[in-house]
């Protein structure tokens, strides 16, 4: 039984030491052993994760649903590979794009505990607004960063993201309502950093 279609998006993204692509069947072990690695340090800045969050079949459902946004053109998930070793780093996705007259997206991406401050984040991050802009032609990519997540929030502004303000209970992170600061950077604005 395939996990999800055959037909998966081909689109590779690289930076000079990352292949940012379309996550594969073939990636669920190292998908699931980077997470459990990682859990603890992004706990507090993801939803809370289900009781089977590393299985098999919720891996099936994060693919089917993954395809569906390429498909739909809702969303654009990359799974972040360094080209030294082939080993999967990390994940930086287009979410909740949006046409007509807002053209837009918000931007998320975690990298596992293994391979943090390497400038993979920064690397990934920069090559998925430049997708975003060139290829999709969006005009406009939001990032929502918890106030207590400096390090996240100052990678984005050295990155060209500006503060737009508090968004109160914005997102249900790890079993409560957070407050989050509204980021974004304009198709106009310098990708920096």
């Amino acid at each position: 039984m395939a996990l999800w279609r055959d037909d998966s998006p081909t689109i590779e993204l690289e930076t000079r030491d990352l292949i940012l692509r379309a996550p594969r069947a073939e990636d669920y072990e190292a998908w699931a052993k980077l997470r459990a690695a990682s859990r603890r340090r992004t706990e507090p800045w993801e939803p809370s994760w289900t009781e089977d969050e590393l299985t098999r079949t919720a891996y099936r459902g994060r693919m089917r649903r993954y395809d569906l946004d390429w498909k739909e053109g809702r969303g654009a998930p990359f799974f972040v590979i360094r080209k030294r070793g082939n080993l999967l780093v990390g994940a930086c996705n287009l979410n909740n794009i949006k046409r007509g007259v807002m053209q837009s997206a918000d931007i998320g991406y975690w990298i596992g505990t293994p391979y943090i401050r390497q400038g993979y984040a920064r690397q990934a991050i920069r090559r998925v607004l430049a997708f975003a802009f060139n290829e999709l032609k969006l005009n406009r990519i939001e990032a929502a960063v918890q106030p207590e997540n400096t390090i996240s929030r100052k990678l984005l502004e050295e990155i060209g993201f500006q503060n737009e303000g508090l968004a109160r209970r914005f997102l249900y992170i790890a079993g409560e309502w957070r407050d989050h600061d509204k980021l974004a950077l304009l198709a106009m604005d310098p990708i920096r950093g």
